[in-house]
């Protein structure tokens, strides 16, 4: 083979409990944010398809656990749905909820499939959200004792840890630009949301160590590589802003112990820092990751700005800098996305030369696909060779940086089955599996044949 890769190298998929899950308001289950907000505008949903079901995984585990096999994952990873164990945000945990995540991760030790569990993927408690959310510091305390109790009930079979996935994103959608739940815009608010997002980290990171807990902790970003449109010093500078802003912001306190420096003065100098606690740097000191999850799905890229900002518009990052759509690019036509897989490497490459080569996982990468259906084979398979091409792209790259000494650990496809996806809904496709909304069949694509071929083959 020309692309070999460590036989211990990590093959499965990445899903959430609020994206596939299902059961929403059952077997105990509490409202989030999300079946909240469905309920009071679901004109902000595709088609106005809520959370209500989304992929049923909830009653289905097993078959799709199976089929998860069937196609070569040695590991998946998932989350456990704070609302669903602990429906008040805190308290006693719910009967229900610890049979399922029970019965779940029996049935992929089973199976053979090394479970990696999320805490938190967007899906807030409502009765958390309705004392503030992240910006109550009560919250974070309330997240770090739901930590604690997925540790003492799970540990014995997971090994795997992860705080949040993606834990910009509910800055950016629920605080910065309108995009999820609460809806606000308010810079300074969003800081406070993301400090206090890595206050939350660090305390279930200490709370796993005081335990003894005998795997691995860490944290999920999603790692969005900014390309400056030329080497002139303003565009540089432009991509080095937009790098603090949604790049470092959370990875270096997350693998450094601290934010940037740069980043701190910047807000500063904009009246735009969150407040501090006594004992908080030296959490964060001690909330280090033991492993990295890297989700990569396109590249950002940036210029100087052209204009002047208004001062009386709202402070956002996009003051320092302007997008730039790079004349000749690749790009998914389906989700509107670039699709750049050298990305890939230079994220790998930046945290060995940067980031002491922290050992780190690609947790997602996948290509959204519109209108798959057009894609329906005669066999009643969906022939989507694209994604097989997008994931190869992807994993030569992976490969080149394993080569050079990067310490990544594996591949994540987001997703197994086509899952339900925030406002989009099933908009987009991005599955091994197909999932037939009107019946709940599922039907392995192509991409889950050749994935099952490579992981069992350790390449291609």
């Amino acid at each position: 083979m020309q692309y070999r890769f460590p036989e211990s190298f990590w093959w499965g998929s990445a899903s959430s409990a609020p994206q596939a899950e299902g059961a929403s308001l059952q077997g105990g289950k509490a409202p989030t944010i999300w079946d909240h907000w469905f309920a009071i505008e679901p004109n902000r949903f595709h088609q106005q398809v809520g959370p209500a079901e989304t992929s049923t995984f909830y009653k289905y585990f097993r078959d799709d656990i199976g089929l998860m096999a069937e196609i070569g994952h040695n590991s998946f990873r998932t989350s456990i749905s704070w609302a669903r164990l602990l429906p008040a945000g805190q308290g006693e945990p719910n009967a229900e909820a610890v049979s399922f995540y029970q019965d779940m991760l029996d049935e992929l030790l089973a199976r053979g499939i090394t479970p990696f569990i999320n805490l938190f993927h967007f899906d807030m408690p409502l009765a958390m959200q309705e004392i503030g959310g992240w910006e109550n510091r009560e919250v974070v305390d309330a997240y770090a004792d739901f930590a604690a109790t997925c540790f003492r009930l799970f540990g014995g079979k997971v090994k795997h840890w992860f705080t949040f996935n993606e834990p910009i994103v509910p800055v950016e959608g629920g605080y910065l630009y309108d995009f999820h739940y609460p809806n606000v815009v308010d810079f300074r608010r969003a800081a406070t949301v993301a400090y206090n997002t890595m206050i939350a980290h660090a305390k279930a990171v200490q709370a796993y160590r005081q335990l003894g807990g005998d795997g691995q902790i860490g944290i999920i970003l999603n790692l969005t590589p900014s390309y400056p449109r030329s080497q002139n010093p303003a565009d540089l500078k432009a991509a080095h802003i937009a790098d603090l802003f949604f790049n470092r912001s959370f990875l270096d306190p997350a693998v450094r112990g601290e934010f940037p420096a740069e980043l701190v003065a910047l807000l500063r100098e904009y009246d735009q820092l969150p407040a501090c606690e006594p004992g908080d740097k030296a959490l964060l000191a001690a909330g280090k990751v033991d492993l990295l999850g890297v989700n990569y799905y396109q590249p950002r890229r940036v210029k100087a700005r052209l204009n002047a900002v208004n001062p009386a518009s709202p402070f956002i990052p996009e003051w320092f800098f302007d997008y730039y759509e790079m004349p000749g690019r690749k790009m998914n036509p389906h989700r509107g996305w670039e699709i750049y897989e050298k990305g890939i490497y230079d994220i790998l490459t930046d945290l060995r030369d940067n980031y002491g080569n922290v050992p780190c996982f690609i947790s997602e990468n996948g290509m959204g696909v519109e209108g798959e259906e057009k894609f329906l084979g005669t066999n009643g398979q969906i022939q989507d060779d694209y994604r097989i091409e997008f994931i190869r792209d992807h994993l030569i790259w992976v490969h080149k940086a394993l080569q050079e000494g990067c310490q990544c650990l594996g591949y994540h496809l987001w997703t197994f089955v086509d899952n339900w996806s925030w406002s989009n809904a099933y908009k987009n496709r991005y599955g091994f599996v197909r999932l037939d909304l009107g019946t709940g069949e599922r039907r392995i694509k192509k991409s889950g044949e050749w994935f099952a071929d490579v992981s069992r083959r350790g390449g291609f």
